[in-house]
C-alpha cells in the first residue's frame, strides 16, 4: 500500500511541471526598398541604368564592381573590345556560366535581343548552391563585349540567398534592357 502511495504522490509531483509548447513555425521576412535607377554615364562605350543604393566601384578598362553591401553581394562587370574575337568571348562567356555546373541544379538560358540598339545577349540564372546565381553577356558583334556576374560574400545556400538573388536579378535585368552603346 506504500509503494502505490509512493508511486501515485510522485506521479503527481510530476505531472505539475509547465507543459512544453512547441513555437510556431517563423519565416523570415525580407523587404527591399524599390528600387530607384539612373544613367550610368561615363567615358566608357556603353550607357546603361542602375539601382541608385548600390555602391559603383570603378576599374580599369571600363570594368566595374557593383556592390550591394547590406546583401554581401557584388556584379562584377567587364568590359572587351571585339578584334576578330566574338568566337573566342562567347565561348570564354558560356565556359564561365557552365563551370558551376557541378554545384547547380539547373542553369536556365534566356537570350537577349535588342535588335533596335545592336544589343545581344544572354542571360544565365544559374540555381542550386553554385558559387554564383546569374551571369550574362552582351554584344553589337563588332565592336563592343561585355560579361557580368553576381557573387555572394556567403557560403552558397540558395533558400537563404534567394530574395536578395532575386532581387539584384531584377537589377541585372534592367542593366541589360537598358544597355546601350556609344
Amino acid at each position: 500500500m506504500q509503494k502505490i502511495l509512493f508511486t501515485l504522490l510522485a506521479l503527481i509531483m510530476i505531472s505539475c511541471a509547465d507543459e512544453t509548447v512547441p513555437k510556431p513555425k517563423g519565416q523570415l521576412r525580407l523587404e527591399y526598398p524599390n528600387a530607384e535607377y539612373y544613367s550610368l554615364e561615363k567615358e566608357c562605350p556603353y550607357t546603361f541604368e542602375l539601382n541608385d543604393r548600390i555602391l559603383l566601384k570603378g576599374k580599369e578598362n571600363c570594368a566595374y564592381e557593383l556592390h550591394y553591401p547590406k546583401m554581401k553581394a557584388t556584379v562584377y562587370l567587364t568590359y572587351k573590345k571585339v578584334d576578330n574575337n566574338i568566337e573566342y568571348l562567347l565561348r570564354d562567356a558560356q565556359k564561365l556560366t557552365y563551370d558551376h555546373v557541378v554545384k547547380a541544379d539547373d542553369i536556365t538560358e534566356q537570350p537577349f535581343i535588342n535588335a533596335e540598339n545592336k544589343v545581344y545577349g544572354m542571360f544565365y540564372e544559374v540555381g542550386g548552391d553554385a558559387a554564383t546565381n546569374a551571369q550574362f553577356y552582351l554584344t553589337d558583334s563588332t565592336k563592343n563585349f561585355m560579361v557580368g556576374s553576381l557573387y555572394f560574400y556567403a557560403k552558397p545556400n540558395y533558400d537563404s540567398i534567394m530574395p536578395a538573388a532575386s532581387y539584384i536579378k531584377n537589377d541585372i535585368r534592367k542593366l541589360v534592357e537598358t544597355l546601350k552603346w556609344k
